[in-house]
């Protein structure tokens, strides 16, 4: 890397980043290319900043993810997501182009997507949303499925990475699905199975039991975000919103209901139409339960859910009650921050 376009530099020993070579882009360039970080520039919000849509001179579109000044995360989480996703390569990951640190700016510079994030497509009720039919969505089931694997297993690390939810789901021009938004992510040791924290950072909803309530964080606490993912993918519905005849069960408790009742297909996104398989649909239903369950223990690993996924596993085991079946008089979608059992847990809208 020795030859940089003018806007660029590259990061390295001046920025303590332990020698990462990524281009550096001045805050100048970013904010020309985004219009001055302009309204109709911004693609969406999160806890962390807003994100905007770029065009450098070059003509090449990306994504500039702005820290806000007053968010929670600060120098060390930034690094934290530079130096975990440089270093991280899959299709099923977007791929970070550069970065920006000036004066009080933190910025991430990102490949653009042209769909967008998943959440803005499936949750989108207009007349005119984009549609996704039944092929679609497991394809992005089985995208996430796949990069998820890629860090907890295939990487040259394993990595945790703590927020995982529908909004940090990225779709290229062709549906592929990427995961992003690694600020939150740690990597453990190479026989490390679980770390814990005093403080809690996540979003309503998607946090599992044992990292929401004591700190405790490992693959199966990601395994348990995915299987709320696969079930709002399938479903088109929140899980942090209420449902039931009484609108009374969060997403996880009314399908549990349909499911022992035998009556899971009727939960499946009407805008899907016809285009599906039954037996399919009810595996991935089956695969959700199985990921959503109350202890670590009872979840699979994302090797065998990629083998469920592939219809390689001829039975599945049975799932028991979902961790987080809950009924409406728990909080919905405010932000807060609350300590339980002494841990400090702040809940970040989920968008």
């Amino acid at each position: 890397m020795n030859e940089v376009v003018s806007s660029r530099g590259y990061l390295g020993d001046e920025r303590n980043m332990d020698d990462i070579e990524l281009p550096l882009f001045d805050c100048d360039t970013l904010t020309m290319a985004t219009n001055n970080f302009s309204q109709d520039n911004k693609l969406g919000e999160g806890g962390f900043g807003s994100v905007y849509m770029g065009r450098l001179i070059e003509g090449q579109k990306i994504a500039v993810k702005r820290l806000s000044k007053y968010s929670g995360q600060g120098i060390e989480e930034f690094k934290n997501e530079v130096k975990l996703i440089v270093k991280l390569q899959h299709r099923n990951l977007v791929r970070l182009l550069g970065c920006c640190i000036e004066n009080d700016e933190k910025m991430l510079v990102y490949e653009y997507m042209e769909n967008r994030g998943l959440d803005s497509i499936l949750f989108d009720k207009s007349e005119s949303r984009v549609l996704l039919d039944w092929e679609r969505r497991f394809n992005i089931i089985y995208g996430i499925a796949r990069g998820l694997l890629y860090l907890h297993q295939d990487s040259r690390f394993r990595i945790i990475h703590r927020d995982l939810k529908i909004s940090n789901i990225l779709l290229d021009s062709e549906m592929i699905p990427k995961i992003s938004d690694f600020g939150m992510a740690r990597i453990f040791d190479k026989d490390q199975t679980q770390a814990k924290t005093l403080r809690v950072v996540g979003t309503y909803g998607y946090m599992s039991p044992e990292y929401a309530m004591d700190g405790n964080f490992s693959v199966k606490s990601d395994v348990f975000s995915f299987g709320v993912m696969v079930l709002e993918i399938i479903t088109g519905k929140k899980n942090r919103e209420f449902y039931s005849d009484n609108d009374e069960l969060n997403l996880l408790g009314n399908v549990w209901r349909h499911w022992h009742e035998g009556t899971a297909l009727t939960l499946l996104d009407p805008s899907i139409g016809n285009s599906y398989t039954e037996a399919e649909v009810v595996r991935c239903i089956h695969i959700g339960l199985l990921c959503v369950q109350e202890h670590a223990e009872d979840r699979p690993t994302m090797s065998s859910v990629i083998l469920m996924l592939s219809s390689e596993t001829p039975s599945l085991p049975n799932p028991k009650t979902p961790g987080f079946s809950i009924k409406k008089n728990h909080p919905k979608t405010e932000s807060s921050s609350s300590s339980v059992n002494q841990v400090t847990v702040t809940m970040l809208d989920a968008r």
